[in-house]
């Protein structure tokens, strides 16, 4: 028999190779009788005719090999993928289960080759203003391994969906423009914009919580190779943080009776934006181009609710359901909190709701995202955020639901029991309840009915205050 060519797009052809494997598999080609080849023009099977060729039903996880491996730059990818189809299709159906057999070993580490790529460009990409443009408009330069752009193109859109930006690479480009997403030729790093000002704001917070006494540079370079430093602004503070690493924290242990170490990346945090914040559109574009400060967010949650909300309400942090939605009180918690709020008299749609952390943190447990609580460490670099964010909105009333929140506003943990009605977050009138997700915790259904009607009264009060004007009396709880 006759040697068939299959000739498939330079790059990650992933629905030419699905379409070849149909039209293969329906001519009941083996592997040994197709060669597999590449071209920036291609006819899809050289002077075949491809007809339409039924579908082919593969394991989930084939599936999910396919969509990596064709990213990979290895020009036989394509051959060994359709070897594993073959296999697959005709007696071995369990064949990925066979961690021992030299095809699924060679898949597997070329898939997680792969992996690995897509997780340093998520983690490495840093946007940059474009100069002489009057538009809000940034870029970046990257240098992928493989042929990731298509497959990284979603973490990019949903983390920063808000702002108008292109990431450039050796291998092709990629443009967000709000509403579409474009793909184009290669670049050169000439074509990417220099340093700006949010570089040196950046600098200054990494600086602010670099710990030298923790300092590993086997364990830097592990984590951040150094063919990706010249892109990195936190990177040309490195040398002379590890250099003077020792000095630092002998005067650490030398101050720590008299002066304990206090960091401040408060200051470094509102040195990134290169003028002051005028309206919300412009704070989350700041806070989505920052990225998470606490691991494992896809994308920033912001506020929702009227610019100018006469109460805003202030939870701890975004949940599973809100990472994958972007936007705050969507989950369980949420739900409960608008079926209060409706009860109260209070339209959750003329409130504010927002979060003292921005960003998702959790735990990984097989499948489900766990959610973990911030340090207060963690909320207060969020903090510098909320408090711009509550001087935009200029409310009424602040709400701080549970204690999380009650941190991040007044700068002081204060358990909920002492505290919970009215209180004063600095210049705000405020008051306090407890986290609605505290409702959904408690063990059995006669406590969480006298807990939910405390709750409940707890919005009423809140409602009936916002109505009101409110007095100037002492209120218990007083910001730093």
């Amino acid at each position: 028999m006759n040697l068939r060519r299959i000739t498939l797009k330079n790059g990650a052809d992933l629905d030419g190779f699905r379409k070849a494997v149909r039209w293969l598999i329906a001519e009941e080609l083996a592997p040994q009788h197709v060669v597999f080849a590449i071209d920036d023009a291609p006819g899809l099977f050289g002077d075949e005719q491809a007809g339409d060729a039924a579908p082919v039903s593969l394991p989930k996880g084939v599936a999910r090999l396919i969509e990596q491996v064709v990213c990979h730059h290895d020009p036989e990818r394509y051959a060994l993928l359709y070897q594993l189809v073959w296999r697959v299709l005709n007696g071995e159906r369990d064949l990925l289960e066979v961690a021992s057999d030299p095809l699924v070993h060679r898949i597997d580490l070329t898939a997680r080759s792969v992996r690995r790529d897509l997780h340093k460009m998520h983690a490495f990409v840093r946007f940059r203003r474009l100069k002489g443009d009057n538009l809000e408009r940034f870029a970046a330069w990257f240098e992928p391994e493989h042929f990731i752009l298509e497959a990284a193109a979603s973490f990019f859109i949903d983390r920063f969906r808000s702002m108008d930006w292109a990431i450039l690479t050796p291998i092709g480009s990629m443009r967000w423009d709000r509403a579409m997403l474009i793909f184009g030729p290669p670049a050169s790093r000439e074509d990417a914009p220099g340093e700006d000002s949010f570089e040196e704001g950046w600098r200054g917070y990494y600086e602010s919580v670099f710990n030298p006494a923790r300092v590993n540079p086997t364990a830097m370079r592990a984590e951040m190779p150094k063919k990706y430093w010249r892109n990195l602004p936190e990177t040309a503070a490195i040398p002379g943080l590890i250099q003077t690493a020792a000095q630092r924290v002998e005067r650490m242990i030398e101050q720590e009776a008299t002066m304990p170490a206090k960091r401040t990346p408060e200051r470094a945090l509102e040195a990134m934006w290169d003028q002051e914040p005028k309206s919300l559109k412009e704070l989350n574009a700041i806070i989505a181009k920052a990225g998470p400060l606490v691991p494992g967010a896809t994308q920033a949650v912001f506020g929702e609710g009227p610019a100018h909300a006469e109460i805003v309400f202030v939870g701890e942090q975004p949940g599973d359901q809100e990472d994958l939605q972007g936007r705050p009180f969507v989950g369980p918690a949420g739900k409960l909190l608008s079926k209060a709020m409706r009860e109260a008299g209070i339209e959750r749609e003329q409130a504010y709701l927002t979060n003292a952390v921005k960003h998702f943190k959790f735990e990984q447990r097989g499948h489900r995202r766990i959610h973990s609580k911030p340090t207060a460490g963690e909320v207060k670099h969020y903090r510098p955020w909320l408090m711009k964010e509550l001087e935009l909105v200029r409310p009424k009333l602040v709400v701080a639901l549970g204690a999380t929140a009650v941190l991040a506003l007044s700068g002081k943990a204060t358990p909920i029991t002492r505290s919970r009605g009215r209180a004063r977050f600095g210049a705000y009138e405020g008051y306090i309840t407890v986290h609605p997700s505290y409702l959904l915790r408690l063990p059995d259904e006669a406590t969480k009915r006298e807990a939910y009607e405390a709750f409940l009264n707890d919005l009423r009060r809140i409602h009936d205050l916002a109505q009101a004007d409110l007095d100037t009396g002492e209120l218990p709880l007083a910001a730093e």
